[in-house]
C-alpha cells in the first residue's frame, strides 16, 4: 500500500491533466483518475518492474477514458444531437445513427471525438498516438462512407 502511494503520489498531477484532456470536463475526468487508480491498486501486485509505474498506469488512464467516450457515444441523445439540424427530422437522425455505428471502432471514435465533443484533429492525433494527417484521412473516408450510405 506504501508503495503503490508513493509512486501514484509522483504521477497523479499527470494523470489529472491527461484525462482532463481527453474527457474535456473536470468531473469526468476525476472520475476516470479515480477508474485508473483503482484498477491499478487491484493489480500493482502484478507489476514487476515498479521503475515502469508511471507508463503502466497511464496506458490504464487511457483505456479508461476511451471507455467511458464510448458509453458516451452509445447515448442516444449525443448522436441526435449532433445529426439534428433546423427542425428535428427523426428519420434522418436515426438513419444517422444507423450509419455511423457501421463504422469501424476508430472512425467511430475519431468522427464522434471531431463532431460530438468538438476536438480537432491534432488534439485527436495526440489521443489516438497517430498522425494528424491520418487522423484527417480516416475522418474524411468515414465521413464519405456515411455520406455514401445515406444516399441509397
Amino acid at each position: 500500500m506504501e508503495e503503490f502511494m508513493r509512486c501514484y503520489e509522483k504521477v497523479y498531477p499527470q494523470l489529472y491533466r491527461t484525462a482532463l484532456y481527453y474527457m474535456r470536463n473536470r468531473q469526468e475526468a476525476e472520475d476516470a483518475v479515480q477508474d485508473a487508480v483503482l484498477a491499478a491498486y487491484e493489480k500493482f501486485y502484478q507489476l514487476r518492474d515498479k521503475e515502469k509505474f508511471s507508463p503502466w498506469i497511464m496506458q490504464i488512464l487511457v483505456n479508461r477514458c476511451k471507455r467511458r467516450m464510448r458509453e458516451w457515444f452509445r447515448k442516444e441523445e449525443e448522436i441526435e444531437e449532433a445529426s439534428v439540424s433546423r427542425e428535428p427530422d427523426f428519420a434522418m437522425a436515426s438513419a444517422v445513427k444507423q450509419v455511423f455505428w457501421e463504422l469501424k471502432e476508430e472512425e467511430r471514435l475519431i468522427v464522434g471525438m471531431s463532431v460530438i465533443c468538438g476536438y480537432t484533429s491534432e488534439e485527436i492525433a495526440g489521443i489516438l498516438n497517430k498522425n494528424h494527417s491520418t487522423v484527417r484521412s480516416k475522418y474524411r473516408r468515414a465521413l464519405q462512407k456515411m455520406r455514401k450510405k445515406l444516399e441509397v
